[in-house]
């Protein structure tokens, strides 16, 4: 192999990576997103009463999705600064961008979920405080992102076992599998082992 095609190998192979999990995901998952499972779960119910859920157990799912809410705004905030960056190939800064669709998503399956159980959903940031100095490369922006993916996949595995609506659980496992996917490629885009062991810790 060329050098040339050494340097192009990580973003070629982050994209059709990226390409591959998608699909895979997509498949087996049916096609279904979180928003379709928020929208199906909560079908028509405009409360937490009327979902048959007590007031306090709501209000603990509510605070869950806020604080869930603000990890995505997060992280599509995170993805804008690397966009705007000037470190990313252009194969790279797509999958980038895909990779923010998808959290802004999120970010909107999260928020409905939240009005239909009578909250209010939590505004994104004006300015978050990001290592901006330590970001000098691709490699240092692809680390960054891994770093929050990880923090994500973390964030949800704890939240499953803790909502008190079930359906909501597997709402959030479904948001999981996708900042799993998005770890494991940008782990893989930088030379890493996409998935370094049995169990995620």
């Amino acid at each position: 192999m060329h050098n040339e095609d050494l340097k192009n190998a990580p973003a070629e192979l982050l994209v059709e990576t990226a390409r591959r999990s998608r699909r895979k995901f997509i498949a087996e998952a049916g096609a279904l997103t979180f928003s379709g499972v928020a929208v199906a779960m909560l079908g028509g119910q405009s409360t937490a009463i009327a979902a048959g859920i007590g007031d306090a157990a709501a209000a603990q799912d509510v605070r869950i999705l806020r604080t869930a809410v603000a990890a995505e705004h997060e992280a599509v905030a995170a993805y804008q600064l690397g966009a705007e960056s000037g470190l990313l190939e252009p194969a790279v800064l797509k999958v980038a961008v895909k990779f923010q669709g998808h959290h802004k998503e999120h970010v909107e399956a999260l928020a409905a979920a939240i009005r239909k159980l009578g909250g209010d959903a939590p505004d994104a940031l004006k300015q978050y405080d990001f290592p901006v100095e330590k970001l000098k490369n691709q490699a240092d922006v692809l680390n960054f992102a891994a770093g929050l993916e990880r923090g994500a996949v973390s964030a949800y595995a704890g939240a499953i076992p803790a909502f008190d609506n079930r359906e909501l659980s597997s709402a959030a496992a479904s948001i999981l599998a996708d900042e799993a996917m998005h770890w494991a490629v940008l782990r893989h885009a930088l030379g890493l082992d996409p998935v370094p062991g049995a169990f995620f810790s």
